[in-house]
């Protein structure tokens, strides 16, 4: 629970995360530990011109509070040391579990655990790309459908001690353009269940109302636009969706 929390005053930075694209801060606000990254510290690219990343990290946020399923950890802009920027809460992750793992292709597990693609290591050995086959993670994988997630790594999974899967790193999202680039493929059209349509719903239904107003100066209208298209698209067709286009379906590198 983050109520209460005094995430006002000072932000220090007390350490930096290597490596990352775009600066990274690891910081405290009083007691809390939390991210920062600076819009200062953002590198221009080619496909996402228009709006700031770390406005697209806050719209992410947002789209995940409306869905209700405790995707992306609370997330805000602010003023820092280094200027305005994406803040933050900082999650202490159980290092003895992985949501997304490489394993050797002859030690796929058979039960609990999705297959998504079959390579070679840097010794030329045969290994498979897997996920975890649970609730909490298809729902991230229904989240960066409908806000076109251009780069969900298997490093951007955030395996909990208590099980929950929180999802980082949401500044290429909501491209007008399909984007998606997912570790997460391994329900392709497999139907989405109720619950997985409900959360959907809720985000159209507050596509007409607060949650248009708040992201109107996060992202683009035409992105919008494409952010409803989306939805609209899997209420529709109520399946996973296969990878189309010309662009990887896997951003690289895929941790």
């Amino acid at each position: 629970m983050t109520t209460g929390l005094d995430l006002d005053g000072d932000l220090e930075i007390t350490g930096r995360v290597m490596p990352a694209s775009n600066a990274t801060f690891v910081g405290q606000i009083g007691d809390v530990a939390v991210v920062y990254k600076p819009v200062s510290g953002e590198r221009p690219l080619w496909d996402f011109p228009d709006g700031c990343l770390a406005h697209r990290e806050l719209a992410a946020y947002l789209v995940s509070e409306v869905l209700g399923w405790d995707i992306v950890p609370r997330t805000w802009l602010r003023e820092g040391p280094l200027g305005r920027g994406m803040v933050q809460l900082w999650q202490d992750v159980d290092p003895d579990q992985a949501a997304v793992d490489l394993v050797p292709s002859d030690q796929v597990p058979e039960q609990g655990w999705r297959h998504v693609f079959d390579g070679y290591d840097g010794h030329d050995r045969p290994v498979s790309l897997i996920h975890e086959d649970s609730p909490g993670l298809r729902r991230m994988a229904v989240f960066d459908i409908v806000v076109n997630n251009a780069d969900r790594k298997g490093g951007h999974v955030l395996a909990m001690p208590d099980g929950h899967r929180y999802g980082i790193d949401h500044g290429l999202t909501f491209h007008a353009e399909n984007k998606l680039r997912t570790v997460l493929w391994g329900w392709i059209d497999e139907e989405l269940s109720a619950y997985e349509l409900d959360g959907v719903e809720r985000v159209r239904q507050a596509l007409d109302g607060d949650l248009a107003s708040a992201l109107a100066p996060l992202v683009q209208p035409y992105e919008v636009a494409s952010l409803i298209g989306r939805c609209e698209r899997l209420l529709r067709t109520r399946r996973f969706p296969s990878p189309r286009g010309e662009m990887p379906a896997i951003p690289w590198p895929p941790f």
